[in-house]
């Protein structure tokens, strides 16, 4: 099963070291395969480095693409640390 979604990147920092490792660790437990896009560039999900490489801001929208057995719980997974910001708290807003 592919499934692919869109999600806003939400914290004021953006995709940096602590929600790239945090989501590198959610798909530790994930027998998918885990690609996200923005702009142009294509990338593995599972490699911090190339999450940070992204360098996608607050407010990018990031093309999530999951594909495998566990692939709705993943997609799931993700989305939904998306939308909490990766339990960042915004002082700014």
């Amino acid at each position: 099963m592919k499934l692919e979604r869109k999600v806003k990147v939400k914290n004021s920092l953006g995709l940096h070291a602590r929600p790239a490792t945090l989501i590198v660790r959610l798909l530790q437990k994930s027998r998918s395969q885990v690609f996200f896009t923005y702009k142009s560039e294509t990338i593995n999900a599972r490699s911090i480095m190339s999450i940070l490489m992204l360098a996608a801001g607050k407010n990018s929208t990031i093309g999530i693409s999951v594909e495998g057995e566990d692939a709705q719980s993943t997609l799931k997974s993700l989305v939904e640390a998306f939308e909490s910001a990766f339990g960042e708290i915004d002082h700014g807003s």
